[in-house]
């Protein structure tokens, strides 16, 4: 396994997990299944980034609000049309990957706001994607 402990809620940026490759992947999204936790890492992809978070991993009583799925969305329909992530994002509203995320502390901070925001924090996620004014 690649970490002892769940990842706390909210999870710093620095304690994202890499999952780069089937392996890392597998064991990742394993832990996350044992823990019953959203599932969220990062992925490297050259030079890019991607972000993954998959809140099937947390058992059927984890349960995300409408607000919070209108509001991720939101975000990463943002972040599309500012070219900060690939066209064809996944935008839930069980699993969500962003593409083409760089650098790798951009890919973890995103990846540390939506796992707080599939905990109904979406504090980190304003911070980090602010709406357009």
């Amino acid at each position: 396994m690649l970490f002892v402990q769940p990842l706390p809620v909210p999870c710093p940026a620095r304690l994202i997990p890499v999952a780069t490759g089937a392996g890392a992947f597998y064991d990742a999204y394993q832990k996350a299944i044992a823990d019953s936790a959203v599932f969220v890492a990062i992925e490297c992809e050259g030079n890019r980034w991607t972000v993954k978070a998959d809140t099937l991993t947390a058992g059927p009583r984890h349960v995300v609000s409408d607000v919070v799925n209108e509001e991720v969305r939101a975000a990463m329909t943002r972040l599309v049309e500012r070219g900060e992530v690939d066209w064809g994002a996944y935008m839930g509203p069980i699993y969500f990957m962003m593409h083409g995320v760089r650098p790798e502390e951009r890919a973890r901070e995103l990846a540390a706001a939506l796992h707080a925001a599939l905990y109904g924090d979406l504090e980190p996620l304003t911070r980090s994607v602010p709406p357009t004014v």
